[in-house]
């Protein structure tokens, strides 16, 4: 098995680029002890990488994944997020002391800032670096920021601390590749995508399939293939199912050669203008 590689934080951490996602876990108590399987057989194939939510099942999936790192939390890359309702000064240090207790953790690794919100960035900021301070957090970033947003970041005190932007990307959601991943690239920002296969609307296109059939893969194979040939791309599939945690994980083979690229070119062409951040 080919181990999954890694990319670099700002701080020269380094992460995998493949990694699991929980959105929609834990909205269901009879699924959950299944979903943390599922997450446990992630991490035992190297996907350590797990990212959670305060709003996904309304602290549910933390609960799952609290499950599912029983007994492991060094081996876990921990990342959760605080809404942007929650996102004041005091708001922020609240809502990170909950997602604490129920992931059972005494850190978060990365802790994301959901999307804008009416909080100023300032205070978020601060509450930021008293977590770190206070040992909570070890990194921190934000999600679902377009470029005009990093700029208003950056140009704050200690914004250039920003570990992560976490937004919508795929093959059918290219709009960041205008201008905010050579923002992100130019400051050593990784991009974490999630739904990185359309939550499973884009694998029917006949262009995923016809690549797929080229190397015996699938096309949730293909589409995750694509993203993780890109540096300081984190993909987070979320996946509830063994078959599927072993699907994913297999996408770290398939090496797309420049046939494939341009057929996928084609079929979903990248932006020659800026689009406005797509959020799901």
């Amino acid at each position: 098995m080919t181990p999954i590689p890694a990319t670099r934080l700002p701080s020269s951490e380094t992460v995998p680029v493949l990694g699991q996602g929980t959105w929609y876990m834990g909205e269901q108590a009879r699924h959950a002890a299944g979903e943390a399987a599922a997450l446990r057989i992630g991490l035992d194939l190297g996907m350590t990488l797990i990212d959670s939510a305060e709003m996904y099942g309304n602290g549910g999936a933390e609960e799952v994944v609290a499950d599912a790192i029983a007994g492991r939390r060094d081996e876990v890359f921990l990342v959760s997020k605080v809404l942007p309702e929650n996102a004041s000064r005091k708001g922020t240090v609240a809502a990170c002391e909950r997602s604490l207790k129920r992931l059972g953790a005494d850190r978060i690794d990365l802790y994301l800032l959901h999307w804008r919100g009416s909080p100023p960035l300032a205070d978020t900021l601060a509450a930021f670096d008293a977590l770190i301070r206070d040992g909570k957090i070890r990194h921190w970033g934000v999600s679902n920021f377009d470029t005009d947003d990093m700029e208003e970041l950056f140009a704050l005190p200690g914004g250039d601390q920003c570990a992560c932007n976490q937004v919508l990307y795929n093959l059918t959601r290219r709009g960041i590749e205008f201008d905010l991943m050579p923002f992100c690239r130019e400051r050593g920002i990784p991009v974490m995508a999630y739904s990185p296969i359309e939550q499973g609307r884009m694998l029917n296109h006949a262009a995923l399939k016809a690549v797929g059939a080229r190397h015996d893969a699938t096309p949730a194979q293909v589409a995750l293939a694509w993203l993780l040939r890109q540096d300081g791309v984190i993909a987070i599939p979320k996946a509830a199912s063994e078959k599927h945690i072993r699907e994913n994980r297999a996408a770290i083979d398939l090496l797309l050669d420049a046939d494939d690229l341009a057929a996928l070119d084609k079929a979903f062409p990248p932006p020659k203008r800026k689009r406005s951040l797509e959020m799901l």
